[in-house]
Protein backbone atom coordinates (compact mmCIF):
# COMPACT_ATOMS: atom_id res chain seq x y z
CA UNK A 1 0.00 0.00 0.00
CA UNK A 2 1.35 3.10 -1.12
CA UNK A 3 2.57 5.69 1.61
CA UNK A 4 -0.95 8.24 1.41
CA UNK A 5 -3.41 5.52 1.89
CA UNK A 6 -1.18 4.08 4.79
CA UNK A 7 -1.39 7.04 6.67
CA UNK A 8 -5.18 7.69 5.70
CA UNK A 9 -5.41 4.36 6.94
CA UNK A 10 -3.87 4.38 10.15
CA UNK A 11 -5.98 8.14 11.06
CA UNK A 12 -9.08 6.01 10.68
CA UNK A 13 -8.33 3.14 12.69
CA UNK A 14 -7.07 5.72 15.71
CA UNK A 15 -10.05 7.82 15.21
CA UNK A 16 -12.63 5.57 14.37
CA UNK A 17 -11.43 2.77 17.55
CA UNK A 18 -11.35 -0.11 15.03
CA UNK A 19 -8.17 -2.91 14.68
CA UNK A 20 -7.51 -3.93 10.71
CA UNK A 21 -5.63 -6.80 9.12
CA UNK A 22 -4.41 -6.44 5.75
CA UNK A 23 -5.49 -9.33 3.29
CA UNK A 24 -5.05 -9.66 -0.34
CA UNK A 25 -7.37 -11.50 -2.87
CA UNK A 26 -5.64 -14.38 -4.24
CA UNK A 27 -6.17 -13.31 -7.79
CA UNK A 28 -4.20 -10.19 -6.54
CA UNK A 29 -6.24 -7.79 -8.76
CA UNK A 30 -8.52 -5.09 -8.23
CA UNK A 31 -11.47 -5.99 -9.54
CA UNK A 32 -13.78 -6.23 -12.64
CA UNK A 33 -17.35 -7.96 -13.26
CA UNK A 34 -18.06 -11.33 -14.71
CA UNK A 35 -20.60 -12.67 -17.34
CA UNK A 36 -22.32 -14.30 -14.19
CA UNK A 37 -22.38 -11.27 -12.14
CA UNK A 38 -19.29 -11.81 -9.67
CA UNK A 39 -16.40 -9.89 -9.56
CA UNK A 40 -12.88 -10.50 -9.22
CA UNK A 41 -10.18 -9.06 -6.61
CA UNK A 42 -10.98 -6.92 -4.06
CA UNK A 43 -14.26 -5.58 -4.82
CA UNK A 44 -15.06 -9.51 -5.46
CA UNK A 45 -13.91 -9.61 -1.39
CA UNK A 46 -16.68 -6.42 -0.73
CA UNK A 47 -19.07 -8.09 -2.78
CA UNK A 48 -18.92 -11.06 -0.96
CA UNK A 49 -18.85 -9.58 2.38
CA UNK A 50 -15.54 -11.36 3.02
CA UNK A 51 -13.72 -7.52 4.39
CA UNK A 52 -15.49 -4.24 5.91
CA UNK A 53 -13.25 -1.75 3.36
CA UNK A 54 -10.44 -2.02 0.43
CA UNK A 55 -8.18 0.67 -0.14
CA UNK A 56 -6.94 0.88 -2.74
CA UNK A 57 -7.70 4.09 -3.73
CA UNK A 58 -10.38 3.14 -6.03
CA UNK A 59 -11.69 4.74 -9.31
CA UNK A 60 -14.99 5.36 -8.62
CA UNK A 61 -17.51 4.02 -11.30
CA UNK A 62 -21.25 3.56 -11.45
CA UNK A 63 -20.68 -0.05 -12.25
CA UNK A 64 -18.59 -0.43 -9.14
CA UNK A 65 -21.28 1.73 -6.78
CA UNK A 66 -23.29 -1.45 -7.36
CA UNK A 67 -20.75 -3.59 -5.40
CA UNK A 68 -19.77 -1.73 -2.71
CA UNK A 69 -20.18 2.18 -1.30
CA UNK A 70 -17.49 4.75 -1.55
CA UNK A 71 -16.21 6.96 0.76
CA UNK A 72 -15.98 10.82 0.30
CA UNK A 73 -13.34 11.29 -2.81
CA UNK A 74 -9.96 11.36 -1.35
CA UNK A 75 -8.27 13.08 -4.30
CA UNK A 76 -8.30 13.09 -8.58
CA UNK A 77 -5.98 11.89 -10.72
CA UNK A 78 -4.93 11.35 -14.56
CA UNK A 79 -3.86 8.16 -16.27
CA UNK A 80 -1.14 8.42 -19.38
CA UNK A 81 1.60 6.21 -20.86
CA UNK A 82 4.68 5.03 -18.69
CA UNK A 83 7.37 3.85 -20.63
CA UNK A 84 11.52 3.83 -20.47
CA UNK A 85 12.49 7.34 -20.89
CA UNK A 86 14.00 8.27 -24.60
CA UNK A 87 17.27 8.85 -25.33
CA UNK A 88 19.66 10.13 -27.73
CA UNK A 89 20.65 7.54 -30.35
CA UNK A 90 22.82 7.14 -32.86
CA UNK A 91 22.08 6.95 -36.46
CA UNK A 92 23.60 5.47 -39.32
CA UNK A 93 21.77 7.91 -41.68
CA UNK A 94 21.73 10.57 -39.03
CA UNK A 95 23.29 12.69 -42.35
CA UNK A 96 20.14 12.69 -44.06
CA UNK A 97 18.13 14.33 -41.37
CA UNK A 98 18.24 17.88 -42.12
CA UNK A 99 15.47 17.46 -44.83
CA UNK A 100 12.75 15.93 -45.22
CA UNK A 101 12.11 13.04 -48.15
CA UNK A 102 10.47 14.93 -49.62
CA UNK A 103 12.93 17.92 -50.29
CA UNK A 104 15.50 15.09 -51.01
CA UNK A 105 13.34 13.27 -53.41
CA UNK A 106 12.60 16.54 -54.89
CA UNK A 107 16.08 17.35 -55.09
CA UNK A 108 16.84 14.50 -57.10
CA UNK A 109 14.47 14.80 -59.79
CA UNK A 110 15.97 18.66 -59.83
CA UNK A 111 19.24 17.32 -60.29
CA UNK A 112 18.48 14.55 -63.05
CA UNK A 113 16.33 16.94 -64.68
CA UNK A 114 19.23 19.76 -65.36
CA UNK A 115 21.55 16.42 -66.28
CA UNK A 116 18.99 16.09 -69.03
CA UNK A 117 18.49 19.81 -69.77
CA UNK A 118 22.22 20.21 -69.92
CA UNK A 119 22.86 17.32 -72.47
CA UNK A 120 19.85 18.40 -74.96
CA UNK A 121 20.62 21.77 -75.19
CA UNK A 122 24.61 20.91 -75.34
CA UNK A 123 23.87 18.88 -78.67
CA UNK A 124 21.35 21.53 -80.14
CA UNK A 125 23.69 24.23 -79.45
CA UNK A 126 26.56 21.67 -81.16
CA UNK A 127 24.62 21.25 -84.34
CA UNK A 128 24.01 24.98 -84.55
CA UNK A 129 27.56 25.79 -83.87
CA UNK A 130 29.42 23.11 -85.41
CA UNK A 131 31.28 21.58 -82.35
CA UNK A 132 30.63 17.94 -80.91
CA UNK A 133 31.26 17.50 -77.58
CA UNK A 134 32.09 13.33 -76.30
CA UNK A 135 30.84 11.59 -73.35
CA UNK A 136 28.33 14.63 -72.92
CA UNK A 137 25.99 13.27 -70.46
CA UNK A 138 28.57 11.84 -68.34
CA UNK A 139 30.18 15.47 -68.29
CA UNK A 140 26.86 17.02 -67.40
CA UNK A 141 26.09 14.55 -64.57
CA UNK A 142 29.73 15.03 -63.24
CA UNK A 143 29.23 18.76 -63.42
CA UNK A 144 25.79 18.71 -62.05
CA UNK A 145 27.04 16.49 -58.88
CA UNK A 146 29.78 17.96 -58.40
CA UNK A 147 28.00 21.78 -58.43
CA UNK A 148 25.51 20.74 -55.91
CA UNK A 149 28.24 19.73 -53.63
CA UNK A 150 30.21 22.77 -54.00
CA UNK A 151 33.32 21.41 -55.85
CA UNK A 152 34.82 22.87 -58.56
CA UNK A 153 34.91 21.59 -62.28
CA UNK A 154 36.87 21.72 -65.17
CA UNK A 155 34.16 21.49 -67.81
CA UNK A 156 31.78 23.97 -68.85
CA UNK A 157 28.94 24.93 -71.87
CA UNK A 158 30.79 26.33 -74.32
CA UNK A 159 27.52 28.74 -75.43
CA UNK A 160 25.69 30.93 -73.29
CA UNK A 161 22.42 28.31 -73.28
CA UNK A 162 24.20 26.28 -71.90
CA UNK A 163 26.28 28.44 -69.48
CA UNK A 164 22.08 29.99 -68.24
CA UNK A 165 21.45 26.81 -66.58
CA UNK A 166 25.15 26.63 -65.06
CA UNK A 167 23.87 30.08 -63.40
CA UNK A 168 21.03 28.71 -62.48
CA UNK A 169 22.16 25.63 -60.52
CA UNK A 170 24.95 27.40 -59.08
CA UNK A 171 22.38 29.62 -57.11
CA UNK A 172 20.35 26.63 -56.58
CA UNK A 173 22.84 24.63 -55.24
CA UNK A 174 24.91 27.53 -52.91
CA UNK A 175 21.02 27.96 -51.21
CA UNK A 176 20.67 24.26 -50.71
CA UNK A 177 24.10 23.63 -49.21
CA UNK A 178 24.23 26.51 -47.10
CA UNK A 179 20.63 25.80 -45.37
CA UNK A 180 22.08 22.10 -45.31
CA UNK A 181 25.45 22.81 -43.91
CA UNK A 182 23.78 25.41 -41.31
CA UNK A 183 20.88 22.52 -39.92
CA UNK A 184 23.36 19.91 -40.20
CA UNK A 185 25.69 21.79 -37.56
CA UNK A 186 22.54 23.01 -35.54
CA UNK A 187 21.71 19.42 -35.29
CA UNK A 188 25.13 17.90 -34.10
CA UNK A 189 25.51 21.12 -31.61
CA UNK A 190 22.00 20.63 -30.35
CA UNK A 191 20.73 17.38 -30.79
CA UNK A 192 17.08 16.10 -30.47
CA UNK A 193 15.81 13.47 -28.84
CA UNK A 194 13.00 11.55 -30.70
CA UNK A 195 9.87 10.83 -28.11
CA UNK A 196 8.63 8.04 -30.00
CA UNK A 197 5.47 7.52 -28.03
CA UNK A 198 3.70 10.29 -26.57
CA UNK A 199 -0.48 9.79 -27.05
CA UNK A 200 -2.20 6.55 -27.36
CA UNK A 201 -2.36 7.39 -31.27
CA UNK A 202 1.77 7.06 -30.91
CA UNK A 203 1.23 3.40 -29.36
CA UNK A 204 -0.83 1.76 -31.13
CA UNK A 205 0.93 2.64 -34.55
CA UNK A 206 4.55 1.96 -33.69
CA UNK A 207 5.60 -1.56 -33.00
CA UNK A 208 9.15 -1.18 -31.94
CA UNK A 209 7.65 -1.09 -27.70
CA UNK A 210 4.94 -3.73 -26.57
CA UNK A 211 2.50 -2.40 -24.24
CA UNK A 212 0.40 -3.78 -21.63
CA UNK A 213 -2.50 -3.19 -19.29
CA UNK A 214 -3.18 -3.51 -15.45
CA UNK A 215 -5.09 -6.68 -15.20
CA UNK A 216 -8.77 -6.80 -13.85
CA UNK A 217 -8.42 -2.72 -13.17
CA UNK A 218 -11.03 -0.28 -14.00
CA UNK A 219 -8.24 0.98 -17.20
CA UNK A 220 -8.50 -2.47 -18.22
CA UNK A 221 -12.57 -2.25 -18.70
CA UNK A 222 -12.41 1.16 -19.76
CA UNK A 223 -10.46 -0.13 -23.00
CA UNK A 224 -12.19 -3.56 -22.68
CA UNK A 225 -15.80 -2.47 -23.27
CA UNK A 226 -14.47 0.38 -25.79
CA UNK A 227 -16.80 0.14 -29.30
CA UNK A 228 -14.02 0.19 -32.15
CA UNK A 229 -11.86 2.90 -32.60
CA UNK A 230 -8.75 4.09 -31.20
CA UNK A 231 -9.52 2.41 -27.81
CA UNK A 232 -10.28 -0.75 -29.40
CA UNK A 233 -7.15 -1.08 -30.63
CA UNK A 234 -4.93 -0.57 -27.62
CA UNK A 235 -6.97 -3.20 -26.07
CA UNK A 236 -6.80 -5.17 -29.48
CA UNK A 237 -3.05 -5.07 -29.75
CA UNK A 238 -1.75 -5.15 -26.39
CA UNK A 239 0.94 -7.65 -25.55
CA UNK A 240 -1.04 -8.67 -22.06
CA UNK A 241 -1.50 -7.35 -19.05
CA UNK A 242 0.40 -6.92 -15.61
CA UNK A 243 0.02 -7.16 -11.97
CA UNK A 244 0.04 -3.36 -11.02
CA UNK A 245 2.48 -0.31 -12.04
CA UNK A 246 4.33 -0.37 -8.81
CA UNK A 247 4.91 -4.05 -9.05
CA UNK A 248 6.10 -3.26 -13.21
CA UNK A 249 8.07 -0.34 -12.27
CA UNK A 250 11.38 -2.52 -12.53
CA UNK A 251 9.90 -3.88 -16.28
CA UNK A 252 9.08 -1.09 -17.73
CA UNK A 253 12.24 1.10 -16.95
CA UNK A 254 14.17 -1.52 -18.59
CA UNK A 255 11.91 -1.35 -21.61
CA UNK A 256 10.30 -4.92 -21.52
CA UNK A 257 6.84 -2.72 -22.37
CA UNK A 258 5.22 0.30 -22.10
CA UNK A 259 2.09 0.44 -19.62
CA UNK A 260 -1.13 2.73 -18.51
CA UNK A 261 -0.76 3.90 -15.49
CA UNK A 262 -2.30 6.16 -13.10
CA UNK A 263 0.22 9.32 -12.84
CA UNK A 264 0.59 9.25 -8.66
CA UNK A 265 1.82 5.81 -9.29
CA UNK A 266 4.50 6.70 -12.31
CA UNK A 267 5.17 10.08 -10.04
CA UNK A 268 6.31 7.49 -7.28
CA UNK A 269 8.09 4.88 -9.90
CA UNK A 270 9.64 7.76 -10.91
CA UNK A 271 10.84 8.72 -7.14
CA UNK A 272 12.18 4.88 -6.61
CA UNK A 273 13.99 4.83 -9.52
CA UNK A 274 16.05 8.34 -9.26
CA UNK A 275 16.25 7.73 -5.47
CA UNK A 276 18.09 4.38 -6.16
CA UNK A 277 20.00 4.83 -9.42
CA UNK A 278 20.91 8.65 -9.81
CA UNK A 279 19.28 8.63 -13.32
CA UNK A 280 15.62 8.68 -14.41
CA UNK A 281 15.25 6.06 -16.34
CA UNK A 282 11.38 6.41 -16.92
CA UNK A 283 9.49 8.79 -18.76
CA UNK A 284 5.70 9.62 -18.68
CA UNK A 285 3.75 10.81 -21.84
CA UNK A 286 2.57 14.36 -22.09
CA UNK A 287 -0.96 13.21 -23.18
CA UNK A 288 -3.42 11.75 -20.65
CA UNK A 289 -5.14 8.47 -21.52
CA UNK A 290 -8.01 8.71 -18.70
CA UNK A 291 -8.89 12.55 -16.78
CA UNK A 292 -10.17 13.53 -14.14
CA UNK A 293 -10.37 9.95 -12.60
CA UNK A 294 -12.28 9.99 -8.71
CA UNK A 295 -10.53 8.27 -5.95
CA UNK A 296 -11.87 6.97 -2.86
CA UNK A 297 -11.93 3.80 -0.23
CA UNK A 298 -14.63 0.97 -0.89
CA UNK A 299 -16.55 -0.17 1.93
CA UNK A 300 -19.00 -2.78 1.65
CA UNK A 301 -22.30 -2.12 1.08
CA UNK A 302 -24.10 -0.63 4.32
CA UNK A 303 -21.06 -0.26 6.45
CA UNK A 304 -20.92 0.83 9.98
CA UNK A 305 -17.75 2.56 9.01
CA UNK A 306 -18.54 4.60 6.30
CA UNK A 307 -20.30 7.52 7.50
CA UNK A 308 -17.34 8.31 10.40
CA UNK A 309 -15.14 7.29 7.70
CA UNK A 310 -16.44 10.39 5.60
CA UNK A 311 -16.17 13.05 7.88
CA UNK A 312 -12.88 11.96 8.97
CA UNK A 313 -11.64 12.05 5.12
CA UNK A 314 -13.30 15.15 4.42
CA UNK A 315 -11.52 16.78 7.50
CA UNK A 316 -8.13 15.55 6.36
CA UNK A 317 -8.22 16.51 2.26
CA UNK A 318 -9.58 19.96 3.95
CA UNK A 319 -6.17 19.81 5.92
CA UNK A 320 -3.85 19.39 2.86
CA UNK A 321 -2.64 16.49 4.56
CA UNK A 322 -3.17 14.24 1.45
CA UNK A 323 -1.52 16.33 -1.05
CA UNK A 324 1.38 16.70 1.53
CA UNK A 325 1.99 13.02 1.80
CA UNK A 326 1.46 13.00 -2.31
CA UNK A 327 4.56 15.02 -2.29
CA UNK A 328 6.58 13.16 0.24
CA UNK A 329 6.35 10.54 -1.83
CA UNK A 330 7.67 11.64 -4.99
CA UNK A 331 10.15 14.21 -3.69
CA UNK A 332 13.03 13.03 -6.38
CA UNK A 333 10.49 13.65 -9.42
CA UNK A 334 11.51 16.99 -10.68
CA UNK A 335 14.42 15.87 -12.74
CA UNK A 336 12.73 12.91 -14.31
CA UNK A 337 9.64 14.98 -15.36
CA UNK A 338 11.76 17.51 -17.66
CA UNK A 339 11.43 16.90 -21.07
CA UNK A 340 14.30 14.47 -22.69
CA UNK A 341 16.16 16.38 -24.39
CA UNK A 342 17.56 18.33 -20.96
CA UNK A 343 19.36 15.27 -20.05
CA UNK A 344 22.60 16.47 -22.32
CA UNK A 345 24.50 18.50 -19.64
CA UNK A 346 28.35 17.82 -21.54
CA UNK A 347 27.34 20.25 -24.44
CA UNK A 348 28.75 19.53 -27.92
CA UNK A 349 28.80 15.59 -28.43
CA UNK A 350 31.59 13.90 -30.40
CA UNK A 351 30.59 12.19 -33.58
CA UNK A 352 30.50 8.44 -32.81
CA UNK A 353 31.73 6.17 -35.88
CA UNK A 354 27.70 4.94 -36.33
CA UNK A 355 26.48 8.75 -37.15
CA UNK A 356 29.84 8.86 -38.77
CA UNK A 357 29.68 5.75 -40.78
CA UNK A 358 26.72 7.07 -42.94
CA UNK A 359 28.56 9.70 -44.97
CA UNK A 360 31.69 7.81 -45.13
CA UNK A 361 29.97 4.88 -47.14
CA UNK A 362 28.21 7.51 -49.10
CA UNK A 363 31.67 9.36 -49.74
CA UNK A 364 33.23 5.61 -50.75
CA UNK A 365 30.26 4.83 -53.10
CA UNK A 366 31.34 7.94 -54.75
CA UNK A 367 35.04 7.11 -55.23
CA UNK A 368 33.85 3.95 -56.50
CA UNK A 369 31.92 5.49 -59.00
CA UNK A 370 34.76 7.81 -60.11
Amino acid sequence: MLGPMANLLDILADKVNFDYELVQPSDHVWGIPQPNGSWTGLLGMLQRKEVEVAFGPFVVTPQRETVCDFSYPIFADDFAILMVRPTLQSNISGFLKPFAMKVWLLTLVSLVSVVIAMTVLERMEGKIHFFTTRNIYSKASLWAVQTLTQESSHWLPRKDGGRIIVSTWLLASLVFMSSYSGILTAMLTIPRVIIPIDSLEDLVSQSDLPWRIEANAMIYQYFQEAKGGLKQRVFRDSAGTFQDCWAARGSIANGDFAAICDRMTMKTAMSWDFSTTGRCHLYISRENVYSNAILSVAFKINSTYRARADQIIHTVREAGMVDKWIQEQVTNTSQCLRPPNSDRREGISPLNFEAFSGPLLLLMGGMAQS
